[in-house]
This record gives C-alpha cells, sequence and structure tokens, in this order.
C-alpha cells in the first residue's frame, strides 16, 4: 500500500529531491511550499509523467493556522500522512552583531515552530494507528555551528534537540523520529558562494565535493523505509567526512 509523505519545502533543493525520491518509488507525495508555487506546481507534473503520485499544497509552515488547513486538505484529499519530512529552511550569512530581532525570530519560526507545527499536526492520527515516521532536516551547523550563521546554526540545534526528545517520547507509540545533518550540499542556498569559497569549502571534504541533493533524499528513504525498523532518535549525518 502506497504511503502518503508530506515534504515541507520541497519546491527546491534537498526537499524537491526527497519528494522526487519517495514518488518515483511509488509512494504519493505532498509537496509543500511557501513562496514557489510554480515550480511546486512543475514538480508534481514531471513526476506525474513519470508515473508517480504528487500533489501541491501551499502553506506558510511558520503560521499554525495554515498548517492545519494544510493537513486537512491533505488528508481529505489523500489520506493520513504516514511520513513526515520536515525540510523547510532557509540560510542566512551575518555577523552575529548585525542579526535583528526579526530575523533571528524568523529563522526559529520557519525551522523549529514549522516542525513543531507539523509535527502537531500529523501525529493524532500517528498515534492513533500507533505507526508513522517523522525525518527532521538539520544540518551539519547544527552539531558544531558555524560562524557567521548563529542564528542557523542555533535553530539546527533545536531540531536535533527536538528529535532525540520526540523519539522517546513517541517510541511506545510506534512512530519513528530521525534526524539528518547534511554537510555541504549543491542546492541554490550555496550558490551565491563563488568559486574560490567552494574550492575552499571542498578542500576541507575528505571525500573531495559538497554533496548532492540526491544524497539526502536517499538517506530519507532509508530512514522511512523497513530496513530502519530499528532506528529513531538519531542523527544522521551525510557530510562527506567533514565531521566525524
Amino acid at each position: 500500500m502506497a504511503r502518503v509523505v508530506l515534504v515541507t519545502g520541497a519546491s527546491r533543493g534537498i526537499g524537491r529531491e526527497v519528494a522526487r525520491q519517495f514518488a518515483l518509488a511509488g509512494d504519493h507525495v505532498a509537496i509543500n511550499c511557501r513562496q514557489h508555487k510554480r515550480l511546486a506546481e512543475e514538480l508534481a507534473e514531471e513526476l506525474r509523467q513519470a508515473g508517480g503520485r504528487a500533489e501541491v499544497f501551499p502553506a506558510d509552515i511558520a503560521d499554525r493556522s495554515q498548517v492545519l488547513q494544510m493537513i486537512g486538505q491533505i488528508s481529505r484529499t489523500l489520506g493520513r500522512v504516514d511520513v513526515l519530512v520536515n525540510n523547510a529552511g532557509f540560510a542566512q550569512q551575518k555577523l552575529f552583531t548585525e542579526i535583528s530581532e526579526a530575523e533571528w525570530l524568523d529563522m526559529f519560526a520557519v525551522h523549529v515552530n514549522g516542525a513543531f507545527h507539523c509535527c502537531q499536526a500529523v501525529l493524532p492520527h500517528m498515534i492513533r494507528r500507533q505507526s508513522g515516521r517523522i525525518i527532521n532536516i538539520s544540518s551539519i551547523w547544527g552539531l558544531v555551528g558555524a560562524s557567521c550563521e548563529v542564528h542557523y546554526s542555533a535553530a539546527k540545534a533545536a531540531l536535533i534537540g527536538m528529535t532525540r526528545a520526540l523519539a522517546k517520547e513517541l517510541g511506545p507509540s510506534g512512530i519513528q523520529v530521525n534526524c539528518i545533518a547534511p554537510g555541504v550540499i549543491d542546492t541554490e542556498m550555496n550558490q551565491e558562494f563563488d568559486q574560490q569559497t567552494r574550492d575552499e569549502l571542498a578542500d576541507q571534504i575528505p571525500l573531495g565535493r559538497f554533496g548532492t541533493p540526491g544524497d539526502i533524499a536517499r538517506t530519507a528513504f532509508f530512514l522511512a523505509s523497513d530496513q530502519a525498523d530499528y532506528l529513531t532518535g538519531q542523527v544522521i549525518s551525510p557530510n562527506g567526512g567533514m565531521v566525524v
């Protein structure tokens, strides 16, 4: 039986590839987006043309009312959510002393509050049937911190703590909660780097290259598979050996 998989922030980057991975494997994917609805619709059409099943559900996950409305729409059109991938997020490089209160709050609103809203919205159904998978997309910087990305690092670290605590709470209900902490991934988020910076970053990675969105998508698919039945509360970091 095909699962219903909700991927937040799935119009671009890692989320887009995660949605593709699940849809082409036969799952029914709910593609969430906030701003890039056209890109999300193009992805859904591409996946349908390839034989997959995908629908678009726009919502700002930082807004609880929009999340609840989105989950209601998904439930009515696709059925219950079996797998939740909390991927939506953004990065910003800025000196800590120059981060405004609004920027700090917005970073947490999307990464942390968004995951909180989505988890609370899908959990009643998961708890009722005693099964479900939640996968939070954090970052390598949530593990070790990044200079000039303090608010991003703090928000991603919060997702790791949330993962570990929620896994303990939901384990008795048969729900697994895991986290992926990607290293430097070749997405639009990193396109702003000039070639020298990209080369310097690659030199810090033992495998000598940036990761791809596909590297993360395959990890997410594994964590949602039967092969990961005994994994919960874990943080897996595909980072090419940059942090070991």
